[in-house]
């Protein structure tokens, strides 16, 4: 019989809250009892409220227990959880539980589930799959799966992936780079940061599909400073992917080619703007570029250039891999597939849910999320980021869907939605709006750099009672011209926060109030 197998995540989120004192705990208890274990550092399932989540391999399928703090391990052990046995921290079977049991994984089905960075965990779980039939395909055909698929951009903007790879591949032959933006800055999201730190190697196949797809031989991966064990990890990832083969002069023994290189941002949300990325890769300071041209005509070091976002090249070994049709099949309208949704603040249930779109935003808070974490009523949800709009529990019914968002005045964004209770005063929110566009703008145009900082002044004479209906009239002439003078969406979407908070909570800009500090 050999060694009991024990699953610890290495994810950050679990690290924070003890994951590494827990397995040193268990591999500790496991040897004053003499029982022979194999420890492996996994990713995380998503659960946060559950980490530092431990399971264990048995005969009937993996076992969970969590969330598991260093002090519990002996009291676990006696208990026999090395065998699976109850106790008041035993969740039973982990795909059992019912927030993992109700998703659809498709672009996370690895992660928490293997070594990272096992390359025979990855390929045990079908990973090259995808890469594997790329090599038997011709670019075009490729590029007609994913256009097929109705995969489109996971970084915010949804435009269809097939669109910008197609128009790559159009071009002449010559220099051609991949880019993946893994600047995850928006508040409330960590979905990117898990993958790479869950399934690293997924994102290096996603990135050797592209190339081979557009004919580009050279790929970038630009990811924040600000996550230090996603970059180990995937540095790591890169080094293993070029000594078996899978990236570099000879991608899987063929006569293709394609190397792989990964650069830290210096930490700046604006970079998460894929001109302003560009930019940044070519070693300036990150700042936007006027479109057009494209980055899909002219991009990194003026070349063609496809640019997506972790997410979306994650995405697509298992299109391949599974065939357009399985991933089409999935959501609704023109949002096919599924997103990685992830729930954040004032939540009782946070993480990352991946279903089909078309799950109602309330079935994600209420039925996935739990409620709030206080205990107190939900009265708004910010869904895609810091410039995404506020919504009211009015809106539950609206489903995760690009076009039925858009028609709500509101975006599905990277798939964060943060949760806000009764407490929060949607004045002093709006006024954030303006305040993180102040201090992230790149200042390259007037009315990001100096609307933003207008906007600010402007909700303050609100807030405290200044002229208010004249001040409110003139924030409405600020944020349209922000609109449509914007050279990006900093600017251009910072007037969303704003707009939906004055129309479905405009009683918190009516009553006199101290100005924020």
């Amino acid at each position: 019989m050999g060694p009991v197998v024990v699953f610890v995540p290495l994810d950050a989120a679990a690290r924070s809250v003890g994951a590494d004192d827990v397995a040193i705990a268990i591999v500790r208890e496991a040897a004053v009892r003499q029982r022979d274990i194999r420890l492996v550092r996994n990713g995380s399932r998503g659960m946060f409220w559950l980490e530092p989540l431990v399971e264990v391999s048995t005969p009937e399928g993996r076992v969970a227990y969590g969330p598991v703090e260093a002090g519990n391990v002996g009291e676990l052990l006696d208990a026999g959880m090395l065998d699976g046995a109850p106790h008041r921290l035993c969740l039973g079977k982990t795909e059992e539980i019912p927030q993992l049991r109700r998703q659809t994984r498709f672009t996370f089905a690895r992660v928490g589930i293997n070594d990272p960075l096992s390359v025979a965990d990855y390929e045990a779980t079908g990973g090259l799959a995808g890469l594997r039939r790329a090599l038997g395909m011709t670019p075009q055909e490729i590029v007609t799966a994913v256009t097929d698929s109705g995969l489109r951009g996971r970084g915010g903007a949804g435009f269809p992936a097939g669109i910008k790879w197609q128009t790559v591949l159009n071009m002449p032959s010559g220099l051609k780079f991949i880019a993946c933006n893994a600047d995850e800055g928006d508040s409330g999201t960590f979905a990117d940061r898990m993958l790479m730190e869950g399934d690293p190697f997924l994102l290096v196949e996603g990135m050797a599909i592209a190339g081979l797809a557009v004919g580009a031989n050279e790929g970038y991966i630009y990811i924040r400073s600000e996550y230090p064990d996603a970059v180990a990890t995937l540095s790591a990832a890169v080094d293993i992917a070029y000594l078996n083969g899978w990236v570099g002069p000879s991608v899987l023994g063929t006569d293709r080619s394609f190397d792989l290189h990964l650069r830290v941002g210096a930490g700046s949300y604006i970079c998460g703007e894929e001109t302003a990325m560009l930019e940044s890769l070519e070693g300036r300071r990150g700042m936007i570029r006027a479109k057009p041209p494209l980055p899909a005509i002219a991009g990194l070091l003026g070349k063609p250039t496809v640019v997506n976002n972790v997410l979306t090249l994650a995405t697509v070994p298992p299109i391949l891999a599974k065939g357009a049709e399985a991933f089409r099949e999935l959501g609704v309208g023109r949002s096919r597939g599924t997103q990685v949704f992830q729930l954040a603040g004032n939540i009782k249930h946070g993480g990352i849910v991946e279903t089909a779109f078309g799950v109602t935003l309330g079935e994600l808070v209420e039925e996935y999320g739990g409620g709030t974490a206080s205990g107190r009523p939900v009265r708004a949800v910010q869904v895609g980021g810091p410039l995404g709009a506020y919504l009211p529990t009015s809106r539950f019914d609206l489903p995760m869907d690009y076009e039925a968002f858009a028609a709500a005045g509101a975006m599905v964004g990277h798939g964060g939605i943060v949760v806000f209770d009764e407490t929060v005063d949607m004045s002093h929110q709006a006024r954030f709006a303006m305040e993180f566009c102040a201090e992230e703008s790149c200042g390259k145009c007037t009315p990001c750099r100096v609307g933003a900082v207008r906007g600010v002044e402007v909700i303050d004479r609100i807030i405290a009672g200044v002229d208010r209906e004249a001040n409110l009239e003139l924030l409405e002439d600020l944020c349209e011209t922000m609109v449509d003078g914007s050279l990006c969406a900093m600017g251009g979407l910072t007037p969303l926060p704003v707009r939906s908070a004055l129309k479905h909570f405009p009683e918190d800009f009516e009553q006199v109030k101290a100005v924020p500090l």
